[in-house]
């Protein structure tokens, strides 16, 4: 295993077991829930909204190890951005799931690139990403 490798298990295995932006936040704009049936994982992701900017974002719910992880890595890799960026790397994320290689872009995330080899992981995975794209493109307030 390269150093890089170890690097990017030991971020997973870090996010998986303390994640980042847990918890119902004091304000949000939208709640959305989002489950994976054959797996079990089942989280709501909190979005709130400056403007065009993902102000906060955060997660709760109960899953396996790569689904709190990555929920924790998307929360990180997204929180102060714009919705389209936010929207930009979740399809990066599910490229990069389909095999395609990673961008800089997703940071940390790149850590479950690993995930593209366990298919029938890859559903545990996404699970955050194609929630906070149901979250993104659903109505949202007025700035």
């Amino acid at each position: 295993m390269s150093l890089l490798e170890e690097l990017y298990q030991s971020a997973v295995l870090q996010h998986s077991r303390h994640p980042r932006n847990t918890g119902v936040p004091e304000r949000y704009d939208v709640a959305v829930p989002g489950v994976n049936p054959g797996c079990g994982d089942e989280l709501t992701l909190y979005v709130a909204f400056d403007g065009d900017e993902l102000r906060a974002v955060t997660f709760e719910g109960v899953g396996c190890a790569i689904s709190q992880a990555s929920a924790s890595l998307m929360t990180e890799a997204v929180k102060g951005g714009t919705v389209d960026e936010a929207l930009l790397l979740a399809q990066e994320f599910k490229a990069m799931l389909r095999g395609e290689e990673p961008t800089e872009r997703l940071g940390e995330a790149r850590a479950l690139r690993g995930v593209s080899q366990l298919h029938a992981r890859v559903k545990c995975a996404t699970l955050p990403w194609v929630t906070l794209e149901e979250a993104l493109k659903g109505p949202r307030p007025a700035g």
